[in-house]
């Protein structure tokens, strides 16, 4: 599609936080033009009832969510909860290009669906993070051993512990496969979950460089309380939440638990075994993940340094932060960023990684527009900044 044509988009559950979050992207968006808007329990208000701070948007009519409302637009981007997404796609026109928020289509493994989320999957569609690292050709020898591999060897790694016979050979990460090659021209885009961007950003590249072990991965997670939803439960209200943090899906239950596999799987891990944690505290937005994993044998911290910044040396919105700086969730307010720090535990042998994005921006909306970008064949960046909201 040109980027000389405005691109019609339409957003359903525009009344959540999601929603809303896309609309104030698409908003500034040099190449869109907003067109319905729809939500439930609130079809019939005005946007500006349920989102009050979009204020050029107030006066839209949200309409009910329906194959009619949703008809004659480029896009259709669904904000549904987890399980409604499907049956809604379902009707809509296969060359219309549609973007699920929501987990229904995220998942390739029918029975991981149906083991976290309780209901029949909808299927699988193209997973919108561009940045996902895929490995050409994963060796067990390069996770599991210490020995520079020749596989390794051939396929470009360079770095000064390649020489030492006992050093661990890495590879190129700067020509890595992305999941952002298989976007163009797609016509639906699973958005990924919020929590897997942080972890998934923090660990890949330890992972396709076999620098760490994915059988032993640790991921502690502070998660902003809009990451929850608008929906009223007692633990979300500000008596609950105020000066106090509250774990969640503890001992395995979470479902971003299968996504995260899934995804450190296609940068190259044969196995991968997880403990996550993800624990609400009292901010409004932002996920400042904490991810460990044990160094790999042979692999020393110049060369997990070095994969990490192989790895993201030339994207856009991922940013490994100098040495010695460390992420916040402030520095990303309103911002389609992940920043990233790693360090070597030498006394753990274990490389901990941690990543700070904004949960409605890197980690839902600003995914969504950038994956839209690429499909359309638009600038990857268009719409987007880097610049957070500070203080």
């Amino acid at each position: 599609m040109s980027s000389s044509q405005l691109i019609r988009v339409a957003v359903a559950g525009a009344s959540g936080y999601a929603g809303g979050e896309v609309l104030r992207l698409l908003a500034a968006h040099p190449f869109v033009e907003i067109g319905t808007l729809t939500a439930h329990a609130s079809a019939g208000s005005s946007l500006g009832e349920v989102q009050p701070h979009l204020r050029g948007l107030a006066h839209r009519i949200l309409e009910p969510t329906t194959p009619d409302t949703l008809a004659g637009h480029d896009v259709v981007v669904l904000g549904l909860p987890h399980g409604a997404s499907g049956q809604v796609a379902a009707q809509l026109p296969d060359d219309v290009l549609v973007i699920d928020l929501g987990a229904d289509h995220r998942l390739e493994s029918a029975a991981d669906w149906e083991q976290f989320y309780g209901s029949t999957h909808a299927g699988t569609w193209p997973y919108g993070m561009p940045e996902l690292i895929h490995a050409e050709a994963p060796s067990a020898g390069a996770a599991n051993s210490g020995a520079a591999n020749s596989g390794a060897a051939n396929s470009g790694a360079a770095n000064s512990g390649a020489t030492n016979p006992g050093a661990h050979a890495i590879p190129d990460l700067t020509a890595a496969p992305r999941q952002r090659d298989k976007l163009p021209g797609a016509r639906r885009i699973a958005v990924p979950g919020c929590n897997v961007t942080a972890v998934t950003l923090g660990l890949q590249p330890g992972v396709a460089a076999g620098v760490v072990e994915a059988t032993d991965i640790v991921a502690v997670l502070a998660n902003g309380y809009s990451g929850a939803g608008k929906a009223l439960k007692p633990h979300l209200l500000a008596s609950e939440a105020l000066g106090s943090a509250q774990p969640y899906g503890v001992g395995g239950t979470h479902r971003h638990i299968p996504e995260i596999q899934q995804n450190l799987r296609a940068a190259g891990a044969p196995e991968v075994g997880i403990s996550f944690t993800p624990t609400l505290v009292p901010m409004a937005r932002g996920i400042l993940a904490t991810a460990t994993a044990r160094l790999a044998p042979g692999a020393d911290p110049e060369q997990v340094r070095a994969a990490w910044e192989a790895a993201y040396a030339d994207e856009p919105f991922v940013h490994l932060l100098p040495e010695g700086q460390w992420p916040s969730t402030a520095m990303t307010l309103g911002a389609n960023t992940a920043l990233v720090q790693v360090a070597v535990d030498a006394a753990a042998r274990r490389v901990v990684t941690v990543t700070a994005i904004d949960n409605l921006v890197k980690g839902t909306a600003g995914a969504a527009v950038q994956s839209m970008n690429l499909a359309l064949g638009l600038r990857e960046t268009a719409g987007l900044i880097t610049e957070g909201v500070a203080p």
